[in-house]
């Protein structure tokens, strides 16, 4: 079984700047996962999000809403640039914390349709995770056969991976403890049952972000659950200490937890 592990780009980036990356952050979030992987060995993919290096160009260039014009394509370049730079300076930090990380970029084989991932190569992630290895995929640009093309986020990444792979987890690890109620305490459980409840309360991401807020996150996550009752998706909050630890070794009893409820 595999779990899927997202470090959002608000997370390991400062996403009101440019090109911000938080390493000391990364650094001690890569030592959790050794350590995680030490005391419990598991099959391990880890995405993470563009912040302040993909999102800031992608907005510039609207890359989300679809390619065109030479300028657009030319942003469409400088988007998977910059995400392929963060990802660079994660997969080291993962490295340089004694892990077998390795670099897979989506857009490679990644084509959507109207946004959304409709093919992908999978293979390399299935063996990089036969020999031991970490695959680290990240949000990306992808030509998409309705828009020219696109932005996928790392929760659409995971819906498409979790249908190919067999998942039985996915952990995303933010800069807030959960999904937040009106008062702001963390929401325990959310399922497709509940959710209409609770859709109020979940607004945009803090600086630049052109895939969405917890809104898009919380949305897809639901729809991946409905598509597959067994997994379980826990948001938790990634600038505590050990909480990526915990959650990886099925511990953390924090965040927000999304299932399929009765359905599962």
């Amino acid at each position: 079984m595999t779990t899927l592990l997202k470090l959002g780009g608000s997370l390991i980036t400062d996403k009101r700047g440019e090109k911000a990356f938080r390493q000391d952050v990364m650094r001690r979030i890569a030592n959790e996962v050794e350590r995680a992987d030490n005391r419990s060995p598991q099959r391990l993919v880890i995405g993470h999000g563009s912040g302040s290096f993909g999102h800031v160009p992608a907005n510039k260039y609207g890359t989300i809403n679809g390619v065109h014009s030479d300028d657009g394509w030319r942003g469409f370049t400088e988007v998977a640039r910059v995400a392929s730079e963060l990802n660079e300076l994660v997969t080291g930090e993962l490295w340089n914390a004694g892990l077998p990380a390795m670099r897979i970029q989506p857009s490679a084989s990644l084509i959507a349709h109207d946004g959304v991932p409709a093919q992908m190569d999978v293979m390399a992630i299935k063996a990089a995770l036969d020999h031991g290895l970490i695959p680290v995929v990240h949000g990306d640009v992808a030509f998409d056969d309705v828009r020219g093309g696109t932005i996928i986020s790392t929760e659409s990444l995971f819906t498409y991976l979790a249908g190919r792979l067999t998942v039985r987890s996915i952990i995303l690890a933010g800069e807030v403890p959960g999904v937040l109620d009106d008062s702001g305490r963390v929401i325990p459980q959310i399922t497709p049952e509940s959710a209409a409840t609770i859709a109020h309360n979940l607004g945009g991401s803090s600086g630049t972000d052109v895939t969405g807020g917890m809104l898009t996150k919380v949305t897809d996550m639901l729809r991946l659950v409905i598509q597959n009752p067994s997994i379980r998706i826990h948001i938790i909050n990634g600038l505590e200490t050990d909480a990526v630890l915990h959650a990886l070794l099925g511990d953390y009893s924090g965040g927000t937890v999304i299932h399929a409820g009765s359905n599962a």
